[in-house]
């Protein structure tokens, strides 16, 4: 029994030839997610943002 729990356990953690590196199509999802996080950050700090620079330069 353990020798085929062995087995197994070999042929799932073996590295296969098709999932070497990541392919466009993965490096274009951590793009778009990258961007979505940046362009909800900008949506919902943009504005106090904004009233900081605003304040710093009628302070100035």
């Amino acid at each position: 029994m353990t020798e085929y729990f062995v087995r197994l356990v070999n042929f799932m953690t073996m590295p296969r030839e098709e999932e070497k590196g990541a392919t466009a199509v993965e490096y274009g999802l951590l793009v778009a997610l990258i961007a979505a996080i940046i362009i909800g950050v900008v949506t919902l700090l943009g504005q106090n943002i904004m009233g900081a620079f605003t304040d710093v330069n009628t302070q100035m």
